[in-house]
């Protein structure tokens, strides 16, 4: 049996070897989550034992500096976080705070999963950048932070200044970036990290990074006394800061804050795993000082993991409404986001060659809340690794499979599989919203012959439910009076229902907007579909074949027979010469005389868009009170701002 000193040592070489992969060569093997786990547990040993070896990685802050790179001594010595995942440990951290400091007011701030960086100023003008490193010695990145828009090369602060920040990339800015890479990346922190800490500036410049400060590490400035003041003066001098910063003495509002975030955190536009409470009051800060890594001033507090590693034990294939062959990875059992997952996505064989995952083979898995978990990548793979092999056959119905570009397709009309998913999804409630008819009861409909294809639906009795389990009248009726309502559906959902490969919930919309009736659209050309904005090549052939093929066409017209009936569009005349014609807006803040679903129609009703993220693309930001990072953003990248005033001026 191990005992406890074996187990110290082992920790240390497995954590430092972990280590290595994740800060010297940017390949990290495990995540985030299990290596917390394993320094945890060494950390325990080590109160236990009294003793701590020379190679522990808790004697240390960061990462090993890369000798490529210039190294930078940094003014003071940089600590990390402490952290806690519970209210107990919050709560203790509080207590111990308010031992020292007499009613203390804390402050709350996102925790940017990202990579640190520090930023130093002479004269108002940017002079060097640098890594955390171990929080002794960092690396020069200057040149790569240069390329970044949203920090500042110049402010208005003339005296020298040293700030932190969190080098980070918004989630929107991440899928761009994958659209056209040749070489796709794992996730928004690792895409960071291998851009920061890349010896050519380009390769940091094209994945339009951003920087997010929250802290003053060095200023002369007898001004300075909260954290807050921290906020303003950030501001003041144009940095990017974050969207949340709150204070408050109460835990009950910390709890509070905790359950919003940790609810909201899938819909940021950026990846935090966590929040940070400092103590507001910087004096005070001082008398409560440091442990030997972490400041007693500060803690972190993260949210369950939404990445994990996990081993691979084999891959199901299954086949999906237009006859997609879609893999899923089968692993094992793991905790993440709140939910027991044993089974996460993969894309098609050809993400499963990128990613170069294997069957027993350690992955990534990550899961954001309410989205179905996705293995990201390869962590690690073994001696008895195998490779995934390609499907020849259908898994269902066993006719041999097309590849079509990078995926492949069972292309048998009559395969079971490809009719019960083509049918659920019309059901769905982003198409006909039929409630209460399960994909479960759709394939019971089907297996007894009740039902080949959706107009079916339509045609189906109570007496077609007799002698089939679990259905009883109450249950049959709602069914049915649920198929009934469906008949009067909007354009979009109805063109959404038709399972048109590549169109989905958003071009459907488009489609419905561009063209007002399904005539219209079936006479569609060419030309037409490829002018709509996110609709190229692939896509228009899709509807321009799908609108040429007879059974296709049959089945349209058997659904009007049957009394399905698209509501009317009306096509909305809009004024070419206003103001919002054309351009991109991005609405931040709080308005006083519309809500943001209101004020977002007004402008498309002009002929504008309303766009989520601030980029060099964005014509206008309209702002409204407590405007956020998006204001700051505007203000670097020298955007257009129209306060409320403005806004109602326009209109």
């Amino acid at each position: 049996m191990q005992n406890d000193m074996d187990r110290m040592e082992e920790l240390v070489k497995i954590l430092n070897d972990y280590a290595y992969h994740y800060y010297v060569l940017d390949k990290p093997i495990v995540s985030d989550y299990d290596y917390d786990v394993l320094y945890d547990e060494l950390v325990l040993l080590e109160q236990k034992l009294n003793k701590v070896l020379p190679s522990s990685p808790t004697l240390r802050v960061g990462g090993e500096v890369l000798p490529e790179f210039k190294k930078v001594e940094h003014k003071v010595r940089l600590y990390s976080l402490n952290k806690c995942n519970d209210l107990q440990s919050l709560q203790k951290f509080v207590d111990d705070v308010r031992e020292v400091v007499k009613n203390p007011k804390f402050t709350i701030e996102y925790k940017f999963d990202g990579l640190r960086v520090i930023v130093e100023y002479k004269n108002g003008l940017l002079f060097r950048a640098s890594t955390r490193g171990n929080g002794v010695v960092g690396e020069d990145i200057t040149e790569q932070v240069k390329t970044i828009k949203s920090v500042p090369l110049q402010i208005e602060y003339k005296k020298d200044l040293t700030i932190a920040g969190e080098g980070i990339i918004t989630l929107e800015n991440l899928e761009k970036y994958n659209k056209t890479a040749s070489e796709k990346l794992k996730n928004a922190r690792n895409a960071v990290a291998g851009a920061m800490r890349n010896l050519d500036p380009k390769v940091t410049a094209k994945r339009n990074l951003d920087v997010v400060f929250y802290d003053i590490i060095s200023i002369e400035n007898s001004e300075i006394k909260t954290q807050s003041d921290v906020q303003n003066f950030l501001k003041k001098n144009k940095f990017l800061t974050g969207d949340l910063f709150e204070t408050t003495s109460s835990i009950e509002k910390m709890q509070e804050v905790i359950n919003k975030v940790d609810k909201e955190k899938s819909k940021l536009n950026i990846l935090i795993d966590g929040l940070v409470f400092k103590l507001d009051d910087l004096a005070s800060r001082e008398e409560l000082g440091f442990t030997a890594k972490f400041p007693k001033w500060a803690i972190a507090y993260k949210f369950a993991p939404q990445e994990m590693t996990s081993m691979l034990k084999g891959v199901e294939w299954n086949v999906g409404r237009t006859g997609k062959i879609n893999p899923t990875g089968i692993i094992e059992p793991i905790e993440l986001a709140g939910a027991k997952i044993t089974r996460a996505t993969l894309n098609n064989y050809d993400d499963i060659k990128r990613k170069k995952i294997k069957i027993n083979s350690l992955v990534f898995v990550r899961r954001s809340n309410e989205v179905i978990p996705e293995i990201l990548g390869l962590a690690q793979d073994f001696e008895n690794s195998k490779e995934i092999e390609k499907p020849i056959i259908c898994p269902c119905c066993k006719e041999k499979l097309q590849e079509i570009g990078i995926n492949l397709f069972c292309v048998n009309p009559n395969c079971r599989d490809k009719q019960i998913n083509k049918i659920t999804y019309f059901a769905s409630k982003n198409c006909m919203d039929i409630v209460g008819l399960s994909d479960k009861i759709i394939a019971t409909l089907f297996d007894k012959n009740l039902i080949r294809k959706a107009s079916d639906l339509y045609q189906l009795t109570p007496q077609d439910f007799e002698g089939i389990e679990g259905f009883k009248d109450k249950k049959i009726n709602n069914i049915l009076s649920s198929i009934e309502k469906s008949k009067n559906v909007n354009l979009n959902n109805f063109i959404d229902a038709l399972s048109i490969d590549g169109v989905g919930e958003k071009t459907a919309k488009d489609l419905a907007k561009k063209f007002l009736d399904i005539n219209s659209l079936k006479n569609a050309t060419y030309e037409q579909l490829i002018n709509i904005n996110d609709i190229g090549d692939i896509i228009a052939k899709n509807i321009i074949e799908y609108f040429s093929n007879k059974d296709n066409l049959d089945e349209i017209e058997r659904l009007f027979e049957l009394g399905v009936n698209i509501k009317k569009s009306e096509q909305k005349q809009i004024n070419k010469d206003s103001f919002f014609y054309n351009k991109k807006f991005v609405l931040t803040g709080t308005l006083d005389n519309y809500k943001r679903q209101e004020a977002t129609k007004l402008i498309e009703d002009r002929g504008g868009e309303v766009v989520s993220s601030v980029s060099k693309n964005t014509d206008y930001v309209i702002c409204g009170a407590d405007a956020g990072s998006k204001l700051d953003k505007a203000r670097a990248l020298k955007i257009n701002i129209l306060y409320e005033k403005d806004f109602i001026d326009k209109l």
